[in-house]
């Protein structure tokens, strides 16, 4: 098996109708029951402009050499509808991995959900203003090498996050956080919970009856000392 060159053709898929639900649920309230570690670091950022607010879909996995987007062009031969390209690219930040004409082949022929690049992109001027999620860590001019070595549909790690072919990936424009396949369904109903009282503190922030009682009796915890005086350096 030539690993480091191999390309999966098929991948294990989350349940749809879990995965649709997410897309009524912010990034940070699913971040938050999967004990706020699930978060890509927001180098990677959205770089277009999506009319919708969420991007959900399975992850289609790119380990791609950084700079060398080979293993990128294979899965763009493969990507299905609803997909979301998640590329690795070894941190990589010198050269863009695509640019205007393949971001085309994968918003109108392929028609994919988004994609997320831990590196950067080109063609921002068109990209930009595009209703298609694109998540990069930036643009430059300079182009990719296309010699490999690169895998698709294989564990990678995306702005420091494990990622695993079909993976539930969710992106608002606070980031992107990622589900993992198996534990999806507790997730969901964990997020769902989360949200309500969410949204209950929410309204009691506004409406005066907010209760900060549990940061005074945090801090006496964690022996914080309340001095009621100025500082003198």
């Amino acid at each position: 098996m030539a690993v480091g060159k191999r390309i999966y053709l098929k991948r294990n898929m989350p349940d749809p109708e879990v995965m649709e639900q997410f897309k009524t649920i912010p990034a940070s309230n699913t971040c938050d029951v999967m004990g706020r570690n699930a978060a890509m670091n927001p180098r990677v950022r959205l770089m277009s402009s999506p009319k919708a607010q969420m991007m959900v879909g399975p992850a289609l996995t790119v380990k791609a050499r950084g700079g060398d987007n080979l293993a990128l062009h294979a899965a763009l031969n493969i990507a299905q509808e609803g997909d979301v390209l998640v590329v690795s690219n070894e941190e990589d930040n010198t050269r863009s991995l695509i640019g205007e004409i393949m971001m085309a082949y994968l918003r109108y022929d392929r028609k994919v959900a988004g994609i997320i690049i831990d590196g950067p992109i080109r063609d921002i001027d068109e990209i930009g203003q595009w209703d298609f999620p694109v998540y990069a860590t930036g643009t430059t001019p300079g182009g990719p090498y296309k010699e490999g070595p690169g895998e698709v549909n294989v564990p990678v790690a995306c702005g420091g996050i494990s990622v695993n072919p079909g993976d539930i990936i969710l992106g608002d424009p606070d980031g992107v956080i990622v589900i993992p396949r198996k534990d999806a369904a507790q997730i969901l109903e964990d997020a769902k919970k989360f949200q309500e009282a969410d949204e209950k503190k929410l309204e009691a922030a506004k409406n005066g009856t907010a209760n900060r009682a549990w940061v005074e009796k945090t801090l006496a915890a964690k022996e914080f000392e309340i001095i009621d005086g100025v500082y003198e350096p």
